[in-house]
């Protein structure tokens, strides 16, 4: 019955060509032409456990090696993707078509703190093999196909320092400031006061070492701590930045990261929101939330606007960076592979092929199911002082 389960739904994708040999030793092929990849089953999935998530099923059989595959890991998955709608609708309102249950719990300061510490303290020797050399894990900013990685990442934060119009002996606060690299930026190229806050010991700790290197002590700081606890203490910043964090928040906890926010405001200050985005309010991928990011919620674009009225925000700009992470996360995986045995050496095989499956499969997503990059640009209260056009946006500063 598995079987007959998953040749009806693979049988209604009709593009690209591939073959599948099931746990029966039978090979079947699907699509016109000669296949571009192959799929291979091992064995038989298990039944209950694959009807009611088959995301989290499929995802741990990879990693365990029940079901491998031959061609492009990312063509396979924009395969998979882009026949997800004909999946949804032979089972509209079946358990299979709500694979990816919605969960709506707030988000504690220590479970906030457990969940980011375990993707994001797995190591500095881990990240630095395949993120470029400002340790930058979020959505470059492509002007070329042909940018390194480095440049684009260095091209990402000055687009954001430039939209927030930072005027020397300002201050800036980045909610959730990964290595440090955006405030060490800030500071040294724009003349401004930066703190960083994160709730990463690894990332704390080699951003302290870099401020120190840098003789940065004085100019720039950062704190281990959660964005609660620092808008309880009654600072104020003229601008802040928020990269890539948003996503960790959980939806409950919008309200009160929005309160959070305007509190850290300073009157007509201005804030730079720039996080991962889906088309439409949906539940979590169950996959990722157990083995890459717990805790987590994707937005939509809509659901995260449509916040920022209730605390006197007032939004300015708003830019898709779809292509851009798509493009960035091909760049990671590519850096991945290249180090894939040093990966194996520390963490072994079935970590290497989840992390293999969640790179991969996230640079797909963003070319072809809609899974966008937004930053969208605000004021708290009304400013008047803005610049009138775009034109600061592109001019070029010193990578």
């Amino acid at each position: 019955m598995q079987k007959q389960l998953l040749h009806n739904l693979l049988g209604g994708i009709k593009s690209p060509a591939f073959e599948v040999t099931y746990w029966d030793g039978t090979t079947e092929r699907y699509g016109a032409g000669a296949p571009c990849f192959k799929l291979l089953f091992r064995e038989k999935l298990p039944g209950r456990k694959f009807v009611q998530d088959p995301v989290l099923t499929l995802g741990e059989a990879y990693m365990d090696g029940v079901i491998d595959f031959f061609g492009d890991l990312e063509e396979i998955t924009k395969t998979v993707l882009q026949g997800k709608e004909i999946f949804e609708g032979r089972f509209k309102g079946h358990a299979l078509a709500r694979s990816f249950p919605c969960r709506l719990r707030p988000n504690s300061l220590r479970k906030q703190q457990e969940d980011i510490q375990q993707h994001y303290d797995l190591g500095n020797d881990f990240f630095s093999l395949w993120l470029d050399e400002t340790m930058s894990y979020s959505c470059a900013y492509f002007q070329s196909p042909a940018d390194s990685l480095s440049k684009a990442q260095n091209q990402k934060i000055d687009h954001v320092l430039k939209k927030l119009e930072l005027k020397p002996g300002e201050t800036l606060l980045d909610i959730g400031s990964g290595w440090g690299w955006l405030i060490i930026r800030a500071a040294r190229e724009y003349g401004v006061k930066a703190m960083g806050i994160t709730l990463s010991q690894e990332q704390f700790e080699e951003t302290r070492r870099r401020i120190k290197e840098l003789g940065l002590d004085g100019q720039v700081e950062v704190e281990l701590m959660d964005y609660r606890v620092l808008a309880s203490g009654g600072r104020v910043f003229d601008k802040i930045a928020s990269v890539g964090m948003f996503e960790h928040v959980g939806r409950a906890n919008y309200p009160e990261f929005m309160s959070s926010l305007r509190r850290l405001l300073k009157e007509g200050g201005l804030v730079l929101l720039h996080t991962i985005s889906h088309l439409k309010e949906g539940p979590v991928n169950s996959w990722i939330e157990k083995y890459i990011f717990r805790g987590g919620y994707i937005p939509s674009l809509r659901e995260a606007i449509w916040q920022l009225a209730d605390y006197d925000f007032h939004v300015i700009d708003v830019e898709s960076l779809r292509v851009h992470y798509a493009m960035t996360l091909e760049r990671w995986a590519e850096g991945f592979e290249h180090n894939v045995d040093r990966v194996r050496e520390m963490f072994g095989e079935r970590f290497v092929r989840m992390w293999r499956l969640y790179l991969h499969s996230c640079a797909a997503s963003f070319w072809v199911s809609g899974l966008n990059v937004h930053q969208i640009l605000f004021s708290g209260g009304l400013n008047n002082n803005l610049a009138l056009t775009r034109e600061h946006l592109y001019r070029q500063v010193e990578c």
